[in-house]
């Protein structure tokens, strides 16, 4: 199997450093980019698995370097924001970061996402080998290609933002907990919190265009319901 690939786009020449280290010692491909449009041109040249991507960049910032990349690929980005800046990182999971770190943080928290990440990609959930169509009222899931219909119209998902209604709507009518959807979809090494799980439920519901689909258990997580 060939090495998974890592960009990290980030300004500062000591965290290339510390992070090409890890990388390295397990056995990642990587390359580094240190302004903004060097790393969208990376993105597209170099075709990572995952982007670590820093939000403050000389030339384009990781917000709008994020913006762009999304109009042409679903990569997996992991945001590092400062950690006094919480409009950053709402502002980063609304455009498509899949994840965040505050800064200063320590590699193998990274690490450990690195790898949670990859093994969520290359075992999604739902993936079992066997052809499975669910079936509701208003909602079509082919969960072996990964595809979503609601009526006859396709719906663009990311691959968590797909992860997250097959695991709600696996378990239809059950509330699912915040925590249970992170531990499920993010990985039992995932370190964050709970609002990255609200800002794609909220990109899910937009999405499906019916936001009865999956409702909010105030205080506790989200129940599906194909209504």
């Amino acid at each position: 199997m060939a090495a998974a690939k890592i960009l990290i786009i980030d300004d500062e020449t000591s965290i290339h450093n510390v992070l090409s280290a890890y990388l390295k010692a397990e056995g990642y491909e990587f390359q580094s980019a240190f302004d903004g449009p060097t790393g969208l041109a990376a993105a597209r040249s170099f075709k990572p698995d995952i982007i670590v991507l820093d939000v403050m960049l000389p030339g384009m910032d990781g917000i709008e370097l994020l913006a762009n990349l999304r109009r042409e690929s679903n990569v997996y980005v992991i945001m590092l924001t400062a950690r006094s800046e919480e409009t950053d990182k709402i502002v980063g999971l609304s455009v498509g970061a899949d994840d965040y770190l505050t800064k200063p943080f320590s590699p193998r928290e990274l690490v450990a996402r690195i790898k949670a990440a990859l093994r969520r990609l290359q075992n999604p959930a739902g993936n079992t080998g066997e052809a499975a169509i669910l079936n509701f009222a208003h909602l079509r899931i082919d969960v072996a290609a990964r595809r979503v219909w609601v009526e006859d119209n396709l719906i663009d998902l990311t691959s968590v933002e797909f992860d997250l209604l097959l695991a709600l709507a696996q378990h239809q009518s059950m509330v699912l907990s915040r925590e249970q959807l992170l531990e499920k979809i993010w990985g039992y090494d995932y370190f964050g919190d709970t609002r990255v799980v609200d800002v794609h439920i909220g990109h899910v519901r937009q999405k499906l265009g019916n936001e009865a689909m999956i409702e909010t258990i105030r205080g506790v997580g989200y129940r599906f319901e194909d209504k």
